[in-house]
C-alpha cells in the first residue's frame, strides 16, 4: 500500500464536486466504463448495514445500475471489509467479460462471477465507523497491473478521507448555523438585500443585519459573499 505521506498530500478540496475529477482519472488509468463510490451504514453488524451510493457516474440507468449492483454484491462487500482489505475483482455474463490482474491475483479476491453485464474492480476502505466502504470501478474488460492495483488503492484511502473531511465540515457549520442564519443566507444568496429579506422573514434590517453577521462569522468568511458560497458548497443552501 502507498505510504502515509503519499495519501495525505492532496490539497483540501471545497466540495463534493472537487472528488469527481479525482475519480474520472481512477477511471482512465484503467480505461474503466463507470465508477462509483459506496459508504456503509447502519450498525456494526453486518445484517444490520447497508450500503449507500455517495457518488457515481452510472449515467442515465444509474438507479437501475447502482440496485443490481447492490443486490448482486451488497451482501459479500459488507462482510469483507470488516475481514480483509485486499481488493475485490468479479467477472460479467459475458465469456470476454473479465477482470484480471495476473501478477497480482494473489492479493485480490473473487467474487462470484456471471451476475452482472460488467466485470470489475472493488477497493475495501477500513476508516472506522463512518469511513468504511468502497471505490468501485467497472468495465467490460479489465487488465490491471500490480502497479495499478497499489496505486487504485491508495487514491481510493485518499478519497474516503476527503470525504470523510466534507462531511465533518458540513456538520461543524450546521450546528453552528440558525434556521433563521440559514434562511437569510439563502435570500442573500438568491439577491435580496437586507430590506427584502427583512420583509420577506417579518424582521427588523437590524435583525437581518444581525444574523447575516453572525453567520459570517460562523462560517469564518470575511464578508457576506464569501459566506454565501460556502453554505452553497457546504450544501445549506442552493
Amino acid at each position: 500500500m502507498p505510504t502515509e505521506s503519499r495519501l495525505t498530500r492532496s490539497g483540501r478540496i471545497s466540495g463534493r464536486s472537487d472528488l469527481f475529477p479525482k475519480l474520472v482519472s481512477m477511471q482512465k488509468l484503467i480505461d474503466a466504463q463507470h465508477f462509483a463510490v459506496y459508504r456503509l451504514h447502519g450498525s456494526g453488524l453486518p445484517h444490520k448495514q447497508r450500503l449507500v451510493c455517495e457518488l457515481d457516474n452510472w449515467g442515465s440507468a444509474n438507479s437501475v445500475v447502482g440496485k443490481s449492483f447492490v443486490e448482486a454484491y451488497g451482501e459479500a462487500l459488507i462482510e469483507h471489509v470488516d475481514k480483509s482489505l485486499l481488493p475485490l475483482m468479479w467477472n460479467g455474463r459475458d465469456s470476454d467479460s473479465t477482470a484480471e490482474t495476473p501478477d497480482f491475483a494473489a492479493f485480490t479476491q473473487r467474487l462470484k462471477p456471471h451476475l452482472l453485464p460488467f466485470a470489475g474492480v472493488a477497493f475495501p476502505v477500513r476508516l472506522g465507523a463512518v469511513g468504511n466502504g468502497y471505490t468501485v470501478f467497472t468495465a467490460k474488460f479489465m487488465d490491471l497491473s500490480s502497479d495499478m492495483i497499489v496505486e487504485l488503492h491508495g487514491r481510493s484511502c485518499q478519497l474516503m478521507m476527503e470525504l470523510l473531511s466534507l462531511d465533518e465540515r458540513r456538520s461543524q457549520a450546521a450546528e453552528a448555523l440558525s434556521e433563521r442564519e440559514i434562511a437569510c443566507l439563502q435570500l442573500a444568496g438568491d439577491g435580496r438585500i437586507s430590506e427584502e429579506i427583512a420583509e420577506k422573514l417579518g424582521l427588523s434590517v437590524h435583525t437581518v443585519n444581525a444574523y447575516l453577521g453572525s453567520a459570517t462569522i460562523k462560517l469564518d468568511s470575511v464578508n457576506r459573499i464569501q459566506a454565501i458560497a460556502k453554505a452553497i458548497r457546504f450544501g445549506y443552501i442552493s
